[in-house]
């Protein structure tokens, strides 16, 4: 058992033991039998499922708490919703950077786990306590101070720990597939997927079973629940352990970029090198850990800080501040080269985001009766576009993938951008279905404004929320994938919070968009957003939405077109790297 002590060293048997720098929970090399793929991802899934029921069930919910309870207008909600969600999903860039860099991915999900404990328990105080409930009696006016501060911390805290939470834990669960294993790769490309399914399991469960009971029993029941399935999570997160296997961090994963920006800069007035091969690189029998990057083509500037100047002395011994690696450099272009996506993939976010606010107003207003008697809430709706995406990830996994694998030869079936695109076209249909649903409410509104639109069924809305459940599950499995998968292998947990961070900028940019609008349509007629829905146009703003993502959709696929996927070196030297796939033909990723 001796050679299980170095991580990085190369065992005789490959299939006994995994050699991709990771290490089991003893820091010795794994076992590949005992450790990793889906023995231990199975406890990851079980968390995320038990986060994600407490997201949404507390997410589905917040406006219709922030109009009942705290007794905001429509703006005001939607804009606390927007604000609350984009603090969420842009917390997880701080989570991943220290997950990646201090922490580590385990450890930062316990903390985060914990963090996110705490204000459930918060939230939970917050509708108990008599010092700290909304009002003495059973229907609050406007609610206290003390409430609205417990309240909003709790929500608050629960995005911090959503921070560490979701980074760390998907990119968490996809460390446990070796990169380098045919069949381990293979599983892993399905990770995702059953990543997903049961994510969304949680979301069903959390806007049917915990808004229900936040509808017919009390808001605190609710809490009460989600408190204790989160405690119960995190203790089989733990009984995990010896099944896993971990990444040790090894600091900053920003600090190796920026030593290639300032590598190049200093040496801007050198010519590029003819030969690629010329360009200084680490030879891979060197490397106790990581992976080598084959050499490309573009932002050729950047090569420059490979550009070994003196070559008499040994390369280690010069600053990394003045010279890089090939491997470096090609890092830092995969970061840059995913601006552009990531700025392309906003449009579909901001339609995201009105599911959680807009379309569940909508369903207040409408009709929610089942059978005898019984009354839909309206947040339960929501469920619909989780149904959307399993139905539409099963098919994808077990059907698509299989047929495309044989029509195109690539092992992902079709590329990583591809998969996005389709999404965003599902986002497109959405907003128009939205605005012609939205349009017929008005109508039938106007004709009766006693009873406004109660005789129309909230089934009408089903469509939208089914076509975006659709969209999900092409454009935010892709992303996941492609933040993952794309990033620098040591700054995985922050490619994780990149994706999420595509949401959280999308809300701020939908709450901005809400503003901007109003302000224009009030200035030159009436505002589309008034008191109420039945003096609002929000079907002119889904058309308005409908329109901008489909003209940044001509602008993805010209971006999607030109980009160069992830090109990993998997022989001895880089000469065995195969030519440049500027056309994208064949996914080279690992």
């Amino acid at each position: 058992m001796e050679p299980r002590k170095i991580a990085g060293a190369k065992g005789i048997d490959e299939e006994k033991w995994v050699y991709d720098s990771s290490v089991d929970h003893k820091g010795m090399v794994p076992l590949r039998a005992s450790t990793g793929v889906w023995k231990a991802s199975l406890f990851i899934i079980a968390i995320e499922f038990s986060e994600r029921l407490s997201y949404f069930g507390i997410a589905s919910s917040l406006i219709i708490y922030l109009t009942k309870v705290m007794h905001n207008d429509l703006k005001t909600a939607a804009r606390g919703v927007n604000y609350w969600s984009g603090v969420t999903t842009l917390m997880p860039l701080l989570g991943g950077f220290v997950a990646d860099a201090y922490l580590g991915r385990f450890s930062t999900v316990f903390v985060s786990s914990i963090a996110y404990l705490l204000g459930l328990i918060l939230l939970t105080m917050s509708q108990f306590l008599p010092s700290l409930k909304a009002c003495d009696g059973d229907v609050c006016q406007e609610p206290r101070k003390v409430h609205e501060v417990a309240f909003f911390l709790a929500i608050y805290l629960i995005s911090i720990g959503t921070g560490g939470h979701k980074p760390s834990l998907e990119s968490f669960g996809a460390d446990q597939f070796d990169d380098d294993h045919s069949e381990e790769r293979k599983k892993k490309m399905s990770y995702f997927n059953w990543w997903n399914f049961g994510l969304c399991c949680g979301l069903v469960f959390g806007v049917t079973l915990i808004v229900y009971v936040q509808d017919h029993m009390s808001w605190g029941a609710a809490d009460v629940i989600l408190t204790v399935v989160m405690a119960l999570s995190i203790a089989i997160f733990i009984i995990g352990r010896p099944f896993y296997r971990y990444r040790v961090p090894t600091g900053s994963p920003l600090t190796p970029l920026l030593q290639v920006l300032v590598a190049a800069i200093k040496k801007r007035n050198l010519p590029n090198p003819s030969n690629p091969a010329d360009l200084y690189e680490v030879p891979k029998s060197q490397m106790d850990q990581g992976r080598l990057l084959c050499h490309t083509q573009k932002l050729k500037f950047l090569d420059k800080a490979a550009i070994l100047e003196d070559t008499e002395n040994s390369a280690k011994k010069q600053s990394p501040w003045r010279l890089a690696t090939v491997t470096k450099v090609e890092e830092m272009k995969l970061v840059l080269n995913m601006i552009p996506i990531w700025l392309a993939t906003l449009p579909f976010g901001i339609c995201v985001a009105q599911a959680s606010t807009f379309f569940i107003k909508q369903g207040t207003t409408l009709n929610r009766k089942i059978g005898n008697g019984f009354e839909i809430p309206p947040a339960s709706i929501y469920s619909l576009a989780a149904i959307g995406m399993i139905i539409s990830v099963t098919i994808y996994e077990k059907m698509l993938v299989p047929m495309l694998r044989r029509i195109t030869g690539n092992e992902r079936g079709i590329k990583i951008l591809q998969r996005i695109g389709i999404g965003m076209l599902f986002s497109i249909t959405t907003m128009i279905v939205a605005a012609m649903v939205e349009r017929k409410r008005l109508t039938i509104a106007d004709k009766d404004p006693l009873k406004g639109s109660i005789s129309m069924s909230v089934f009408w809305l089903a469509p939208q929320f089914f076509i975006i459940g659709i969209g999900d599950g092409f454009t935010l499995v892709g992303l996941q994938e492609y933040f993952y998968d794309q990033v620098p292998d040591s700054m995985r947990s922050l490619g994780i919070a990149f994706y999420l961070s595509v949401i959280g900028a999308a809300n701020f940019i939908s709450s901005l968009l809400i503003t901007v609008v109003d302000h224009i349509t009030e200035k030159y007629g009436k505002s589309w957003f008034g008191e109420d829905l039945n003096n609002s146009r929000l079907d002119n703003f889904y058309w308005l939405l409908a329109c901008i993502t489909a003209a940044n959709l001509f602008v993805y696929v010209f971006l999607a077109r030109r980009y160069a996927y992830k090109n990993v070196q998997r022989n001895m030297v880089v000469a065995a790297c195969p030519p440049e796939n500027n056309n994208n033909k064949g996914d080279l990723m690992a």
